[in-house]
């Protein structure tokens, strides 16, 4: 990861103005992901999009550089990403590359790549690619210039897809359902498959303008889709983010329900069926309520490095299908290739109507445990994770947790902070642990 200049974990993105997320910028990429991509395969790429105005500007920029590398464009639209993931594989294209800042305000954006099989591209690829980028642009001869076409029926394709998904012996006629798509790239999509299932559909965050994508709503502002939720006494919110890979819920009296309660009722629905393969993957961050609630029933479970990239990394080495983060990205290897929104809501919902239960009733006696974080800001190039003050307090900390809490210090990758961050059964113990703890990361790193 240290050798990248311009790719992180899930692609490229920033501000857009703001280099690298410029049109200028997206042309050189859009010539050097063509040059390698060509080489690999099919001379096509699928590009998809989530809702932001400024994926219009991104979007014809790839196109010329793509173009001018050789390779056809096929335009998607507004996609979920991975909508994207599943398109890419079925038309055996060289890769399909999501414009989205998936959670992010509208002034962000992003370009992140998937291969012809559907996962994130390799990182050997990613490097080829930004060494491509430190040569001159050139330009293929006229009759090699790459086309652009549209595929007009990519949001049918991908709904058939997610339906498919669902237990044919299932629907989910009688269950009002709330969906808050976060005016982002399902609003068209996510919608539709409830209602084909048989559901009684109440939308909200399904009006993109290009500017609101997340604003106020979605995955990462569940208030409105609580309200809502309580109001018209539905049985069940569901919550998207901007790119629809990740998911939030909502049970009728409105308690929030996040990705570590949603992996809990899905390893346990596939456990009771005979269906669960191998353990479940988290992250660092994964409640230690969870890992608990999973060890009493026998189910194997390993932490991955945060972020879907990791999870999906883990399972494949182990060759298990289950995994997710808190935030709500959520990975069954039977299903999809990806972290994925809708298909996360439908197994849950295909849990429901098969117990007959709510979704308060699926969690039965699982409670996460209290998890506070607090971000020292360093102020010095040392690293306080080496000093013995601080490895003396988490110490002293995790001795006093005695199995019954975690604590967990790691340096952000973004910013010049590290994130300490403590759990346990008793929230006013576990907030002053965290407090000792930050004080002494803070002591040396001044």
């Amino acid at each position: 990861m240290s050798d990248r200049k311009y790719f992180g974990t899930d692609g490229i993105r920033g501000r857009v103005g703001v280099f690298p997320v410029t049109p200028d910028f997206a042309v050189k990429l859009g010539w050097a992901a063509g040059r390698v991509l060509a080489e690999r395969g099919t001379r096509r790429v699928l590009v998809g999009k989530d809702t932001r105005v400024s994926g219009y500007m991104l979007e014809s920029a790839l196109e010329a550089g793509l173009s001018a590398a050789g390779v056809d464009v096929q335009f998607l639209g507004p996609m979920p990403t991975p909508a994207i993931a599943y398109l890419t594989k079925t038309f055996r294209t060289a890769a399909g590359i999501v414009i989205s800042a998936s959670h992010n305000p509208y002034e962000d954006n992003g370009i992140k790549f998937f291969s012809t099989n559907g996962f994130k591209l390799p990182d050997s690829v990613e490097l080829q690619i930004e060494k491509m980028l430190d040569e001159p642009l050139t330009c293929v001869s006229s009759q090699e210039l790459g086309r652009a076409s549209r595929v007009s029926d990519a949001a049918g394709r991908y709904i058939e897809f997610c339906k498919g998904a669902f237990p044919s012996d299932l629907s989910l006629n009688g269950l009002h359902i709330v969906v808050d798509c976060a005016n982002g790239a399902t609003y068209h999509i996510a919608p539709s498959v409830l209602r084909e299932l048989g559901a009684r559909v109440t939308e909200i965050g399904t009006n993109p303008d290009g500017m609101n994508i997340n604003k106020d709503c979605g995955a990462t502002h569940l208030k409105a889709l609580q309200e809502k939720v309580v109001k018209e006494k539905a049985d069940i919110g569901v919550a998207l983010d901007g790119d629809g890979d990740r998911i939030m819920m909502v049970s009728h009296s409105g308690r929030v329900i996040d990705g570590d309660d949603i992996l809990f009722i899905l390893a346990s629905t596939a456990q009771k069926l005979g269906q669960l393969r191998g353990g479940v993957v988290g992250t660092l961050m994964t409640n230690y309520a969870l890992e608990q609630a999973f060890e009493m029933r026998g189910i194997p479970f390993q932490r991955a490095k945060v972020g879907d990239r990791y999870v999906i990394e883990k399972l494949v080495e182990l060759d298990w299908q289950l995994g997710g983060e808190n935030s709500g990205h959520l990975i069954n290897r039977d299903f999809h290739t990806t972290g994925d929104g809708i298909l996360g809501a439908l197994q849950v919902l295909a849990a429901m109507q098969r117990d007959g239960k709510s979704l308060e009733a699926l969690c039965g006696e699982f409670r996460k445990f209290p998890q506070v974080m607090i971000n020292v800001r360093l102020e010095s190039d040392a690293d306080p994770l080496q000093m013995s003050n601080v490895q003396s307090a988490v110490s002293e900390v995790e001795k006093a947790l005695a199995g019954d809490g975690r604590v967990l210090l790691r340096k952000s990758g973004t910013e010049p902070l590290i994130r300490v961050m403590v759990e346990g059964k008793d929230e006013k113990r576990v907030r002053a642990f965290a407090q000792q703890i930050a004080a002494e990361v803070e002591a040396a790193s001044n």
